[in-house]
């Protein structure tokens, strides 16, 4: 859908030592996230590029890989290297049995 040329990981595959950034909106977030995510809506990017680490792997996700794969683009262009989508989002994610958990720890669903 974004071309071959996009960086990318399966959701089944994401290291547990990436930079997680989850750019879902807030709604999506409280409803579930990965334990280890970072959360900032993707219409907040450019005011917060600053968060987002550029000396280790990003891998970015959404609710279907479509907002994450624009966000990998956009950072790319940006001077960000070392980035990736992640592929099927957190529907993937969810799908692969990886934990999906709300702010206070108690499990989440995907919205």
């Amino acid at each position: 859908m974004f071309g071959a040329s996009l960086p990318s990981v399966p959701a089944s595959a994401v290291p547990d030592d990436v930079y997680l950034l989850d750019v879902r909106e807030d709604d999506e977030w409280a409803a579930g996230h990965a334990p280890a995510a970072h959360h900032l809506p993707m219409t907040e990017l450019p005011a917060r590029l600053a968060e987002i680490p550029q000396d280790r792997d990003v891998a970015v996700i959404c609710r279907a890989g479509g907002r994450s794969a624009q966000v990998v683009g956009y950072l790319l262009r940006n001077g960000w290297d070392q980035v990736r989508n992640v592929d099927g989002g957190m529907g993937d994610w969810a799908a692969a049995g990886r934990p999906v958990v709300t702010d206070d720890g108690q499990p989440g669903r995907v919205a």
